[in-house]
């Protein structure tokens, strides 16, 4: 599968930095938490079990430029239950979640925490307005909802194997980030790579991340934790994700890119035209 991977920007560090294709970025602080990321636009692998024939891929122009216009946020059908009553993955409507997955080729696991997340963070932080199509929408870009390079996402919710980015050495355009977590996220105790389905750098999730499942851990490599995660990041970066700059800031906060941003984008509106 070819892939293209692209520098993140490291949470709360005002730094200098040279990402592919953007250029020297201001010294301004630059908030971001993915270290990478897989663009499945680019590859040949399908999403969902094939059974149905759906668009799994965005029609991207390869002349854009700058950011995109902000999609519609789209909420779920929800089943009902108090948000902190049942864990993030029961919190959308089966029959919901069936028909979408048979829609848009989202495998209904990964859909069910993306549906959960949107769900349980309209009640939560109701201002802030994200959809499950953005949240997938980078799952999507991340890690083909927690499916690249031969993952899958377990019932459970873990998603096996760990899905583990390249090491931030500094190397090609990359952010040098020497280990943070003593390889217990990302295996790798010299430097640190960015883990999980939505691809936290390990630095990030100590600050941000949560608890979805209500297991007791918050682990970026289960589904429910890692989507939920993004939802409160993206939240909090954007204030509102309604608006074209609230969206582009928010998304921008977790990947820089204008490049990445359309891309999420394309995916947002494909899920939810």
């Amino acid at each position: 599968m070819s892939r293209r991977v692209r520098a993140g920007v490291l949470a709360d560090e005002a730094m200098m930095l040279a990402l592919p294709g953007v250029g020297v970025a201001s010294a301004s602080l630059l908030t971001g938490c993915a270290g990478s990321f897989f663009s499945p636009a680019y590859g040949e692998d399908e999403v969902g079990s094939g059974e149905a024939q759906v668009q799994t891929e965005p029609e991207l122009d390869p002349a854009a430029e700058g950011y995109p216009a902000a999609p519609a946020q789209a909420l779920p059908e929800s089943a009902g239950y108090g948000i902190w009553d049942v864990p993030l993955a029961e919190l959308a409507a089966p029959a919901w979640v069936q028909a979408t997955s048979e829609a848009t080729g989202i495998p209904t696991r990964a859909l069910s925490a993306y549906a959960g997340a949107a769900i349980r963070v309209s009640e939560t932080r109701p201002e802030c307005g994200i959809g499950w199509n953005t949240l997938a929408g980078i799952g999507a870009v991340e890690s083909r909802h927690g499916t690249y390079g031969g993952s899958q996402v377990l019932d459970s919710g873990q998603v096996e194997p760990r899905i583990i980015g390249v090491p931030l050495d500094g190397s090609a355009g990359f952010l040098a980030i020497p280990d943070t977590d003593g390889g217990a996220l990302d295996e790798d105790t010299e430097w640190d790579r960015a883990v999980g389905p939505m691809q936290f750098i390990p630095e990030t999730w100590a600050k941000f991340g949560q608890d979805a499942n209500f297991d007791g851990v918050a682990d970026p490599h289960h589904i429910d934790d890692a989507v939920q995660t993004a939802a409160a990041y993206l939240c909090e970066r954007g204030g509102e994700l309604t608006s074209d700059d609230g969206w582009n800031t928010a998304i921008s906060a977790y990947n820089l890119p204008a490049e990445y941003a359309r891309e999420v984008a394309g995916y947002a509106v494909l899920y939810a035209p």
